[in-house]
């Protein structure tokens, strides 16, 4: 039983006759959460790829493009295409005349979303999408903007400080000091279009960090798959329906 569980019992013991003869017992429900897209009409999603930005550690486009096909496959509502990530950035930058962009030391060249807003009006193309969506018959696309960039923090933390008590017994007391922090920062727009007619459906953005003591040596790639499991479960939830299971405390 859980500790939310055992207050609500007890908040209703209270509030009944002391005379009255009651028992309590706990039913398994479950609420759906509506999906945001109607997919019933598509047989199949192509994971078309990403505009990436920030750090080069990883490849954005093709990560996230890989993860979320196998995370769709998983689902079985829709057949998933099994095509490459499209290089959206070249595409965008030949149309802007960029094809031989100047880059200065470390810097990433889009920092931001912002940086990418040139770029992001391949979205709104719809021409462009709905000849991808005549070449893979049709399906619901999946598309957008990543990045994942490199961020230091400095601040105040609790951690805790074992000392041995005047018994001589090992315990632990919480403390507080100041450090500094690195770590990673996920942004992702994930965008669906219509393959049918390259009209845009529905967006949506998201932003996560890990962060992790300045001495601590975490892999880009590790971070970056832990920032993506906190994404997941909403990007899946916009595909189909989820159900949230939980418990409830009736009388009888």
């Amino acid at each position: 039983m859980t500790a939310r569980t055992a207050a609500a019992i007890a908040s209703l013991a209270v509030a009944l006759p002391l005379a009255g003869c009651v028992s309590f017992y706990e039913v398994d429900v479950e609420t759906p959460i509506q999906a945001k897209i109607d997919t019933t009409s598509y047989q199949r999603v192509l994971v078309a790829g990403f505009l990436n930005g920030g750090s080069e550690a990883i490849d954005a486009n093709t990560e996230t493009a890989r993860l979320l096909r196998s995370q769709l496959r998983n689902r079985q509502e829709m057949r998933v295409v099994d095509v490459d990530a499209l290089p959206l950035v070249e595409e965008m930058d030949q149309r802007l005349g960029l094809t031989a962009p100047t880059r200065g030391g470390d810097t990433p060249r889009f920092s931001d979303v912002k940086a990418l807003e040139a770029h992001t009006a391949i979205f709104d193309d719809a021409e462009y999408w709905k000849k991808i969506g005549e070449e893979y018959q049709q399906p619901l696309i999946v598309t957008g903007t990543v990045i994942f960039n490199e961020v230091s923090r400095s601040g105040v933390v609790s951690r805790p400080q074992s000392f041995v008590n005047q018994q001589g017994l090992e315990e632990y007391r919480t403390v507080r000091e100041y450090t500094d922090m690195r770590g990673f920062a996920l942004s992702p727009t994930f965008v669906f279009i219509d393959g049918r007619t390259g009209a845009r459906l529905y967006s949506e953005s998201y932003h996560e960090e890990a962060l992790y003591p300045a001495g601590q040596n975490t892999p880009a790639l590790s971070s970056y798959f832990e920032l993506m499991d906190k994404v997941l479960p909403s990007f899946l939830n916009t595909l189909s329906t989820q159900k949230i299971r939980g418990t409830r405390v009736l009388l009888k």
